[in-house]
């Protein structure tokens, strides 16, 4: 049986490419708000052929089997800071079910070690993709972890590429020390997550607060309505060497009274 592998993979892309393009901008959406995000970055792939052909040889599954059998041609992975977070990327997923995805199975690797010491939470779903021809029924997996595990993970599949799958013994063991070693540190940014938490979102809260006030500066400038634009920008240098919060947004506070005095249109 010769299949036509171009052919098959087309939708598969697609479906990687909008669920992406899905979850980057719910992570965008909370860092808009100045909101901690679940999500620190997301990444997707389509299995190669050779990949596939030997997962569907090991698994003695028939060519005619592949879509309705192999769950992962289809991959998306979701990273996230903390173990915490990754319960409430799941729950995220299972607020689409139905929607727009269609939730199959999920596995926890997490409460569930594997052997090897590989932790991650799985979820395969089923995707609508619309193509040229119809549309078509997809199976996904969704991969959500921490960097920490994701790390592991990595050098792991490196590993089994490299001794194709039989990795030796002492090897074995060492990778198992280091899924703990990559676990506890998972632990040890828990115990310290408000910490970690209340300071990006400073950052961010800050961060929003300067594009704002440069947006008020180029409103005010382009306006041609203020004179001491040079002075308005110097002092905006002076107060972000400072870093002083409060004094930044009693300076923006500022900026929009003038731009209200003036009746400016802003460029936001």
């Amino acid at each position: 049986m010769i299949l036509d592998w171009k052919k098959i993979l087309i939708p598969y892309k697609q479906a990687v490419e909008e669920i992406v393009v899905k979850f980057e901008s719910i992570k965008n959406e909370y860092r808009e708000l100045d909101k901690y995000s679940p999500i620190e970055f997301v990444t997707g792939r389509v299995k190669k052929v050779s990949s596939i052909l030997d997962k569907a040889k090991k698994r003695g599954v028939p060519l005619e089997k592949i879509e309705d059998e192999i769950e992962d041609i289809a991959g998306i992975r979701i990273m996230c800071q903390f173990v915490e977070d990754i319960d409430k990327v799941v729950r995220l997923i299972k607020r689409r079910d139905g929607k727009d995805l269609k939730i199959i199975c999920e596995k926890d690797y997490i409460t569930n070690i594997k052997e090897s010491g590989y932790r991650s939470y799985h979820v395969i779903i089923k995707y609508p993709v619309q193509t040229a021809f119809g549309e078509k029924e997809i199976l996904a997996e969704i991969q959500i972890r921490t960097l920490a595990m994701n790390f592991w993970a990595t050098i792991e599949h490196s590993l089994n590429y490299k001794f194709e799958g039989n990795i030796p013994q002492n090897v074995r063991e060492r990778l198992k020390n280091a899924a703990e070693a990559a676990f506890k540190l998972d632990k040890e940014m828990s115990e310290i997550r408000d910490e970690i938490m209340e300071a990006q979102e400073a950052f961010q809260v800050k961060s929003t607060l300067i594009e704002d006030i440069l947006e008020n500066i180029q409103s005010l400038y382009f306006s041609g309505k203020v004179n001491r634009i040079q002075k308005i920008h110097e002092n905006f240098l002076k107060l972000q060497r400072e870093g002083n919060f409060e004094n930044l947004k009693k300076f923006n506070e500022e900026l929009q009274e003038l731009i209200k005095k003036y009746k400016i249109k802003t460029l936001i």
